[in-house]
């Protein structure tokens, strides 16, 4: 990413809370702890204060909260009010699951309106969310639906490997079934084109193969050559840097060594082993192809140590940071307009 991307004022960078038993909290009150008052100055917590209050407490964090658009040094937090919270720590519960949802449409709706810059956000738990009866499969395709995004993808962002993924929350056969053409080139299109903008003037993207060892020529499948091949080949002549298919097993090696700047990859587990392999603790959850901007943790709820003040910080640090920069890049192309 570009270090040359200037910030100026504006709007601040919501961080929805995620689902409240989980570890969401605590990271966020961590985070913003950490975090010189200034920049905590730009940041908005979409959730409800009873319980980033627990979660100050239960990890020492000194803060205090504040309601959005008040004086003073507190964290601003745009209150959503939610019955029976704050939760038991660690306890699936359709409660977290409607306070989730509630949180981010909130959110979503700030940011559309240009009150929020865009918006990180916490974990959630998606078998709560479906009890609740929000039946999506995760954050980005709530996203999609909010936003009335007709589809929407998940970019995975650390230091040194990149990737996104043409199909992501769905059974493997599902994933081989999304694997089409036109999918394949909306999704190196889509990566191409946020590249650019975080500062890449010609990203190297290389997609990676569907089947093992890219099918060996139909011994192990024709995918590879009847779908994944034209789109690389189309992105090619659109004067997009893209090589493809290259064989799963290796091509994020290379990556991650520096031959490329982003890998396509074909399916959820295929992209997100080798991203959480080298950066755990530094990856970016990003959604692209939506009006709006959004980051995130790339973890999940971690119910198991939710309560401890275990959870570690550091991803969230990382995603508000990659949020602030998109947030910069939105207004230097608004001005350029």
């Amino acid at each position: 990413m570009s270090a040359d991307l200037e910030e100026r004022a504006g709007p601040p960078v919501a961080i929805t809370l995620g689902d409240p038993a989980g570890v969401g909290p605590e990271v966020i009150v961590k985070a913003l702890d950490a975090l010189p008052q200034r920049e905590r100055a730009s940041l908005v917590v979409v959730g409800t204060t009873s319980v980033l209050e627990r979660a100050a407490r239960l990890v020492g964090a000194d803060l205090s909260f504040k309601p959005r658009g008040a004086a003073g040094d507190g964290v601003a937090v745009e209150e959503i009010a939610i019955e029976g919270l704050p939760l038991p720590f660690g306890k699936l519960d359709p409660a977290g699951g409607e306070a989730a949802f509630r949180y981010i449409e909130r959110a979503v709706r700030l940011t559309e309106a240009g009150e929020t810059a865009g918006i990180v956000t916490a974990p959630i738990n998606k078998e709560a969310l479906n009890r609740a009866g929000h039946h999506y499969d995760g954050h980005t395709g709530m996203l999609a639906a909010l936003t009335g995004s007709k589809s929407s993808f998940m970019l995975l962002a650390s230091e040194r490997l990149k990737a996104i993924h043409v199909s992501t929350h769905v059974s493997l056969k599902t994933a081989i079934e999304r694997a089409s053409t036109e999918r394949v080139l909306a999704t190196i299109r889509a990566g191409h084109a946020h590249l650019q903008r975080v500062g890449y003037a010609r990203p190297r993207i290389a997609v990676a193969g569907l089947n093992p060892h890219c099918g060996e020529n139909g011994l192990f499948g024709s995918e590879d050559v009847e779908r994944i091949l034209p789109a690389v080949e189309q992105a090619k002549a659109e004067g997009i840097d893209v090589e493809g298919p290259i064989s799963a097993d290796t091509v994020y090696y290379r990556a991650y060594n520096g031959a490329f700047d982003l890998v396509v990859a074909e399916y959820h587990d295929q992209g997100h082993i080798p991203m959480k392999l080298v950066a755990f603790d530094t990856t970016v959850n990003v959604s692209l192809g939506l009006p709006i901007d959004r980051t995130s943790v790339d973890h999940g709820t971690a119910f198991d140590i939710a309560g401890t003040g275990k959870a570690n910080h550091v991803n969230m640090l990382a995603a508000i940071a990659y949020a602030r920069r998109l947030a910069a890049s939105r207004r230097i192309e608004a001005r350029a307009a």
